[in-house]
């Protein structure tokens, strides 16, 4: 069995002359990465490994959650603007000991990849995080392991 935790990057700011990749998170999306990585190590959400977008809204969601978790942080071009696909190939790029991983990632993305798993719609809020249970015993197996969601949280409704 095996764990999959998408998260959309926390709330970002736009300055003026910043392009899309480095544009940083706003003092909100600060706030709700630490309340949400919080929330999920105080439910007992384990996880073993973060991949990130090499984005910097993304990968310092990422980093404020491993303030929390303290874990591994490897970033993959292919999360930032990705396609299911991308999503996809990052996944079978995994390590079989690696049981639990959560990918940090942009919408419209990681909304329409959580959606072609489950019978739920949704459209990820930012910081909103998704965990996914996948029936096998290896990464390898993912396209046609039976996947259920198991959990949504939203920072507001938490």
């Amino acid at each position: 069995m095996k764990t999959l935790i998408l998260v959309r990057h926390a709330k970002s700011d736009w300055p003026e002359n910043t392009d899309d990749f480095d544009r940083p998170l706003a003092e909100r999306g600060l706030e709700d990465a630490v309340k949400m990585s919080k929330f999920l190590k105080d439910n007992n959400i384990e996880i073993q490994k973060f991949v990130s977008s090499p984005a910097v809204r993304a990968l310092n969601t990422c980093k404020i959650f491993n303030q929390t978790y303290d874990i591994e942080i490897d970033t993959n071009q292919k999360l930032y603007n990705p396609s299911e696909r991308n999503f996809e190939s990052v996944i079978y790029d995994l390590e079989n000991e690696v049981n639990s991983v959560a990918m940090f990632s942009h919408n419209n993305g990681i909304s329409n990849f959580a959606n072609s798993m489950s019978d739920d719609v949704f459209m990820f809020p930012t910081c909103g995080v998704a965990g996914f249970q996948i029936e096998t015993d290896s990464w390898s197996d993912f396209e046609n392991a039976k996947k259920k969601l198991v959990f949504f949280y939203e920072p507001k409704k938490i």
